[in-house]
């Protein structure tokens, strides 16, 4: 072995230990290899061991030399190993179960990454604050806050966010082409699932969505699932009368169907019946949710379709936005929450709980005031700026959700 690597220096002896220690420090931190520090003890000592040798005898040299020849295939490639990792930066000792672990860290963090940009996270929050204020809302005392309370929470919240999955799933796999303009970072649209991977993701969300809900057994649940598992087929599916979403009117109508109509008042009877086994009763909070939210859905599938014009221009999508422009679409959304928070107010005034009446009246005074700042200082000619103040309006729309069941 020692012949092997040392051939490779030239003028090298056998016997000069402070010629390999002298040269061996030029090789390893020097040019191109500077890379490697001599602080770098452990990999130095490593380095020593294999390479001095140290002086011998000429019959020790021809027996080394004999024993050297028989474990020349093992030697040469840890030698080789080491000689590599040293220069190229690695742990000098690292063994390939080590990178094994750092590409499956990798791959594992790629593969969440590409579900969480194709669950579209911002309508997964969306349902699951929804769904949780809405239950809320069928409580009527502290007693009602049981381990019954939280399970039905538990199963309404999964069954729909596997379904919210499925939705915005089959979307994008409809909706390929036109996310290549609109949207290149979803992972259908970039390249990094096929139509394959995601047909297998939509139908296993959906079966499991559907199966969840006939084992708990709750009706309202379930016709929660089959009309949103409907309205968002049709919506997006491309076949002869359906894609609605090609319709800006039938487009908006099944935006406000699933969360305007469908959220409140499934979800509450949901809970109002089949949880706590009460009679279907439909409270002042309950009508305030479902008016407010009518709003909020209209301005949301309005909104959606602001940045996306390029797109929707190019493959034939008659939105309201290029219909009527972005501005005038733009500006009919903020009037459009400006006159809900200025309803949620009045409601809110007109509350007999003082501590309602004050978080309600104040809590949407500053939304509405944030909104109208937010709103005048956005750059329409944006793409970026449009897509971050849409962001915004899902925040104020999370923000209407804390605020649902402290009206009373």
């Amino acid at each position: 072995m020692d012949s092997v690597l040392l051939g490779s220096f030239p003028n090298a002896s056998l016997g000069g230990n402070s010629w390999r220690r002298e040269n061996l420090k030029k090789i390893c931190f020097s040019g191109s290899y500077t890379a490697v520090s001599v602080s770098r003890c452990r990999e130095w000592d490593i380095l020593q061991r294999y390479c001095a040798v140290g002086p011998l005898h000429p019959q020790q040299r021809l027996k080394h030399h004999n024993t050297g020849t028989k474990e020349n295939s093992t030697s040469y490639r840890r030698h080789k190993k080491f000689l590599v990792n040293a220069t190229a930066g690695h742990p000098l000792d690292s063994e390939p179960g080590a990178y094994n672990a750092k590409n499956v860290w990798n791959t594992l963090k790629n593969a969440t990454d590409a579900f969480y940009r194709f669950s579209r996270p911002h309508t997964v929050i969306g349902t699951a604050l929804s769904i949780i204020s809405v239950s809320l809302l069928a409580v009527q005392n502290l007693s009602d806050f049981s381990p019954l309370f939280f399970t039905g929470v538990l199963e309404a919240v999964v069954a729909a966010l596997l379904m919210n999955i499925y939705i915005v799933g089959l979307n994008q796999l409809s909706d390929i082409d036109i996310d290549k303009v609109n949207k290149p970072y979803l992972p259908l649209a970039s390249g990094e699932y096929s139509v394959g991977t995601g047909i297998m993701i939509v139908t296993s969300f959906v079966i499991m969505s559907f199966w969840l809900g006939w084992i708990v057994g709750s009706w309202p649940l379930f016709w929660a699932l089959f009309i949103s598992f409907v309205l968002g087929t049709a919506y997006s599916i491309n076949v002869p009368l359906l894609r609605w979403k090609r319709s800006a009117v039938v487009a908006a109508m099944c935006i406000l169907a699933v969360r305007a109509v469908i959220v409140q008042l499934a979800f509450f009877l949901h809970m109002q019946t089949h949880v706590y086994k009460r009679p279907a009763a439909f409270s002042r909070p309950l009508i305030f949710a479902t008016a407010f939210m009518s709003f909020f859905s209209v301005v949301i599938a309005l909104f959606k379709d602001i940045p996306d014009i390029d797109g929707d221009k190019i493959f034939g999508i008659r939105s309201f936005t290029v219909r009527l422009g972005q501005e005038r679409v733009f500006w009919t959304c903020i009037w459009l929450l400006q006159m809900a928070y200025g309803v949620a107010i009045l409601v809110g005034a007109t509350s007999s709980f003082m501590l309602s009446k004050s978080i309600t009246v104040l809590g949407h005074a500053i939304l509405a005031s944030i909104l109208w700042s937010r709103a005048k200082s956005v750059d329409l000619t944006s793409k970026a700026a449009i897509t971050t103040f849409y962001m915004f309006i899902w925040k104020l729309f999370y923000a209407e959700y804390l605020l649902i069941p402290l009206v009373r």
